[in-house]
């Protein structure tokens, strides 16, 4: 299987679209697009379109502080950790509201890049889905795999949509001249036309088997996001079926054994082989349903973006005067080898291996400690899971000082029970090593190269099935799909699980893979709908904002938030209505000849009216 190319075609996209990334939201920007200055006449100047869905796809979690940090900040899994500024969010319920600073370039938030540029990314499969008929098709064939590609783009565009914000405008065709009059459209209706639409894609889309590049979404990709709206949807058999269609394919499974580079190395697992960055788009590796290729991802004008993973989500453990050696001086450098730093020069060089993180993506301890019930799980063992007792203090000058804690172990307290770490909150918890070390050999501090990185992949889809038999009161076969993952971990079966169980499971296996905000709204709709009972506690969606399963899951596990812990500008805080953000203010003062609704509990919401129905008929069906 050759792997998905961009770059030449790449360039066509941005000549034919000659837009950026407005981080203007004075303009009607995010709702307002232009016509393309080319026709689209034949499948490769349209499939262009669709290369740009691609990218922004990307754009979701490469680069620095990618917009896909804030799925596990609103989670149980991390908070914020970037404790010298006052923008980031901590305290969400101040700091969030439709005037705040939103914007898609925001280094603070990037909460306004899922509205923005989804609505970027709905634009350019609408001008796919508009134009369909317009080239020479060498059969049906060709055209509806195109067509069926353009529907999954906006397909997931829209489930992300609608679990951030819920109510927002469907828009479902090229528009080619600004626009002022858009409306907000229900959520629940939106998944009914996406479950038609992938439905559709499910039929025609070509599987990875069949030709499919690397990179681009296919057959596989239609079924597994099938799933996840037929659960947003309460339609379990549904989410079953589809899940079940990739499940058993024939050609996709569950990586039990071990592959790739690092196969003949005894002291590695399947664990360590799945999600290191030259195994990812491997022909053997079948788990791969969607992958992000990171070689292709690219800004706008077509500089390449790294991942930098290891700069988001490892701790600022080289931060000068961070961390302390019990005699009471500096420990540590995050400068290569070689490099002259204070006294000397770099003998132990731990940035290469462990990369020069800052903290921003502060895992919890829900993460760190309370999820992990079996010593067996390849995921937490000695080999992949890196604790901050690992590094060693390395500060040149402490060689040069002859002081004795040099090349030895780190501590967290003094003989007196002091901590040594000055900012325990960034710099001090640990980390999946296995699933964040991406190479950077050309950075002197290595933040996480230009790797791949898994969008869908097997493991989730058993997951999905194992929730959808858990609604339907299924416990068997929910439990029987868990420890299908869970084993091949390496760990002792479950005999019951529970909603609690499945998440738990979903933060061992998919952490920083899943947008586990999105899930957990998710989630939250589907116990207002159903009233089925979390803790003995049920929901209604009436109530939605002021009592809601996503909140009290986080308040649950979340120490931070339980306990709003003080960092230095905020307390951790959030609230209910956080379970959706607000839409920007400036997007509905601009769209001065329609109405776009505000979540309830931001200032605006009091003028909301019914959101508009999409409903099924002749084409794209009709919004009333």
């Amino acid at each position: 299987m050759k792997k998905f190319k961009i770059v030449s075609i790449f360039t066509l996209a941005l000549m034919m679209f000659g837009i950026g990334c407005s981080e203007d939201f004075l303009k009607p920007e995010p709702l307002s697009f232009y016509e393309p200055s080319k026709t689209f006449t034949n499948p490769e100047s349209l499939n262009s379109a669709l290369i740009a869905c691609l990218r922004n796809a990307r754009l979701d979690v490469y680069g620095d502080t990618p917009p896909f940090l804030n799925e596990n900040i609103f989670s149980e899994v991390s908070v914020e950790g970037t404790t010298d500024k006052t923008g980031p969010l901590f305290d969400m319920p101040a700091q969030l509201t439709p005037d705040a600073n939103l914007a898609p370039g925001n280094d603070w938030t990037r909460l306004g890049w899922f509205w923005t540029e989804a609505f970027n990314r709905i634009k350019y499969a609408n001008t796919v889905i508009s134009r369909i008929e317009t080239p020479q098709w060498t059969s049906e064939a060709q055209k509806n795999n195109m067509l069926g590609k353009a529907y999954i783009h906006r397909a997931r565009v829209y489930y992300h949509l609608v679990h951030h914000f819920g109510d927002v405008p469907l828009i479902l065709g090229e528009i080619t001249s600004p626009a002022l009059d858009f409306y907000s459209c229900s959520r629940e209706s939106i998944l009914l036309k996406c479950k038609k639409d992938l439905t559709f894609a499910t039929q025609w889309v070509q599987t990875e088997a069949e030709g499919s590049p690397i990179g681009d979404v296919n057959k596989a990709t239609a079924y597994h996001l099938l799933a996840q709206v037929n659960l947003a949807l309460g339609d379990f058999d549904g989410a079953i079926a589809a899940a079940d269609a990739v499940i058993n394919d024939g050609w996709h499974k569950l990586m039990t054994t071990r592959f790739g580079i690092d196969k003949g190395n005894p002291a590695k697992d399947v664990t360590w082989d799945l999600h290191q960055d030259a195994n990812k788009a491997l022909p053997e590796n079948r788990e791969r349903i969607y992958l992000f290729t990171g070689s292709e991802a690219l800004t706008e004008d077509g500089a390449s973006l790294k991942i930098q993973i290891m700069r988001q989500a490892v701790p600022f453990w080289g931060g000068a005067g961070k961390i302390m050696t019990p005699s009471g001086v500096a420990g540590m450098s995050d400068a290569k080898l070689g490099s002259t730093v204070g006294k000397g020069k770099v003998e132990i060089d731990q940035v290469t291996k462990y990369g020069r993180g800052i903290g921003r993506n502060r895992a919890t301890p829900y993460l760190q400690f309370d999820i992990w019930d079996d010593p067996k799980d390849q995921r937490h063992n000695n080999e992949n899971w890196m604790t901050m007792e690992k590094l060693v203090y390395n500060h040149p000058n402490l060689k040069a000082d002859n002081d004795p804690y040099y090349g030895k172990n780190l501590q967290k307290y003094g003989s007196d029970g002091g901590i040594l770490c000055t900012d325990t909150i960034r710099s001090w918890y640990n980390w999946p090593y296995y699933k964040l070390y991406v190479a950077d050999p050309t950075a002197a501090q290595a933040a996480g190269g230009y790797g791949d990185w898994y969008a869908y992949r097997l493991a989730e889809t058993y997951l999905l099935r194992a929730e959808a038999y858990w609604w339907k009161g299924n416990i068997a076969a929910a439990a029987a799909d868990v420890n299908a993952v869970r084993q091949r971990a390496g760990c002792d079966p479950y005999t019951t699980v529970d909603i609690g169980t499945i998440l738990d499971e979903r933060a061992r296996e998919l952490y920083y893979e899943e947008f586990r905000k999105v899930e957990l709204t998710r989630m939250a709709y589907i116990f207002a709908k159903t009233g089925k009972s979390y803790n003995g506690k049920t929901y209604t969606l009436e109530n939605f904002h002021t009592s809601n399963f996503w909140y009290d899951r986080v308040m649950e596990k979340n120490i931070f938030y339980r306990n709003q812990i003080r960092a230095p500008h905020y307390n951790y805080k959030i609230a209910p209505h956080v379970v959706l953000w607000p839409v920007p203010s400036q997007a509905i003062n601009a769209n001065s000849l329609g109405h776009i609704n505000q979540n309830k509990g931001y200032p605006g919401a009091e003028t909301n009216i019914p959101p508009k129905v999409w409903k099924d008929g002749p084409g794209e069906g009709i919004i009333e």
